[in-house]
């Protein structure tokens, strides 16, 4: 068990990020829950974020989402220039987010899977 704070991207609606939130609980961490669809974090925060994570934004978004066919997201390029316009794509449409996402003192995880999340606990 730890005594360091947590935060948690968490969709309710989705069953990967529910399994992130119990087995936190389950863990007897503390954190912080954010609903990121009803609370988007904004485009420093994104970018905050994927530092975090070591990741880029095209390896946060959900490209099989009904907004990101309607935007063409598939199609777009994936170079360093290419960067800001998809985290403002992302701070534009929250639900374009991969969930959850856990950070911690000691960094940030896409947690889909328990291993993942196991890292940060």
């Amino acid at each position: 068990m730890t005594s360091e704070q947590m935060e948690i991207w968490h969709n309710p609606r989705c069953s990967k990020s529910r399994a992130a939130k119990q087995a936190l609980d389950e863990a007897g961490v503390s954190y912080t829950e954010r609903r990121y669809l009803e609370d988007a974090p904004g485009a420093a925060e994104i970018r905050a974020m994927l530092d975090r994570l070591g990741l880029e934004p095209w390896d946060i978004t959900r490209t099989g989402e009904d907004v990101a066919k309607e935007l063409g997201i598939a199609g777009w390029s994936r170079t360093p220039e290419d960067r800001e316009h998809w985290i403002e794509t992302l701070a534009h449409h929250p639900k374009l987010i991969q969930r959850p996402i856990v950070a911690s003192s000691r960094g940030a995880v896409v947690a889909r899977d328990d291993e993942s999340l196991r890292s940060l606990l």
